[in-house]
């Protein structure tokens, strides 16, 4: 799934999710559901921007795995890319990154 400019969701503590919501949600943390893909994560936001060529030794995996997770991360719209050259370069989706937060963030409205 290719992520839509419009970041989801309900909180999850807030109300019922509607099943769009969960959906998305899903697939949002299914593709942080990987040990590789959460370092792979950590290791862009730690710069503005990261080629793929310089994820591999880090990660200790081969570069058509860490393409693999980047492609992953990609799909799920917590990475945006620039391909320049022979080279991807990757930064974060830091509206998509924030959508996650706010999902997981306990409702004031109950408070």
């Amino acid at each position: 799934m290719l992520f839509m400019a419009q970041v989801c969701c309900t909180p999850l503590l807030a109300v019922p999710l509607p099943q769009s919501d969960a959906d998305e949600l899903a697939s949002m943390f299914k593709a942080l559901a990987d040990p590789a893909r959460l370092k792979l994560l950590s290791l862009i936001a730690e710069r503005e921007e990261v080629c793929a060529c310089d994820l591999v030794d880090p990660l200790g995996i081969s570069q058509p795995t860490v393409s693999h997770h980047l492609k992953v991360l990609y799909e799920a719209g917590l990475l945006d890319r620039e391909r320049r050259g022979r080279w991807i370069h990757y930064r974060l989706v830091h509206s998509t990154i924030s959508a996650l937060r706010d999902a997981l963030a306990p409702s004031l409205v109950n408070s």
